[in-house]
């Protein structure tokens, strides 16, 4: 299976302080796959370099065969990216922030208007697109992130934390929204988070990262063959302790 996203030796220093350290890292079409570590870990500034918008101090990176660095166009205009905290302008409803969204990405007002009704309905949104944004829950506005993403038909979504503060039925919601994306429309999806059980629910590879390094890459079962000796009914939590004592 063809890597959408690939780095060879990606490094990021600020001064003596090592970010991320030689990472490489591959993230195969199709997949949804768990990034995963601490908060200092990594994952956001390896995020940062994968979309153009870091530099890296060493290495490379490639995503869908672009060069982030030197060649971010053809990334942005195929990649959304949802960050932690997403932003709206308050003051509009969902429906104009979309529209305000598809003018930046040059879709044609006579596309965007389509685009625009079917992320809403994708998101559960298609009844509350008409209200100000200023009015919705996290949990809605972590939905109308996907929305803005979902306008430009992406072919890679990184998701940095996507469903951090959200009530257990906002974050059911947001994890059956993403496993669907990836399902139904085959949307390769980078997922960053630390919280273990819900990665374990819905991805189908992790990636382990603590203190800057890739500790660990693989499935759920091969990482409890490798470090507890047993796939059988294998705890995310208790694979990723064993890791990050050991570091």
């Amino acid at each position: 299976m063809a890597s959408i996203i690939q780095t060879r030796g990606l490094t990021r220093r600020y001064g003596r302080q090592v970010a991320v350290d030689r990472l490489d890292l591959d993230v195969q079409e199709g997949e949804i796959f768990g990034f995963l570590g601490p908060n200092g870990a990594g994952k956001t500034t390896t995020i940062l370099m994968l979309l153009g918008l870091t530099e890296p101090t060493e290495g490379t990176a490639r995503v869908l065969g672009h060069d982030p660095t030197h060649d971010p166009m053809p990334i942005k205009r195929q990649v959304g990216y949802l960050p932690e905290n997403v932003g709206f302008y308050d003051d509009l409803t969902g429906r104009e922030n979309l529209q305000y969204i598809a003018a930046l990405n040059e879709i044609p007002e006579s596309q965007a208007r389509a685009k625009i009704d079917a992320a809403l309905a994708t998101v559960g949104l298609a009844e509350e697109g008409d209200k100000i944004v200023g009015a919705y829950s996290r949990g809605m506005r972590q939905r109308l992130g996907i929305a803005e993403l979902l306008v430009k038909d992406p072919r890679l979504l990184i998701l940095d934390e996507p469903t951090l503060g959200l009530d257990p039925d906002g974050t059911l919601r947001m994890l059956e929204l993403i496993r669907d994306l990836n399902r139904s429309r085959g949307i390769t999806v980078m997922l960053s988070s630390h919280l273990l059980d819900q990665v374990q629910r819905i991805c189908h590879r992790v990636g382990i990262m603590i203190q800057g390094r890739l500790v660990a890459v693989g499935t759920i079962e091969e990482l409890a063959r490798r470090k507890l000796g047993d796939a059988a009914g294998p705890s995310l939590e208790e694979i990723y302790m064993r890791y990050f004592k050991e570091t």
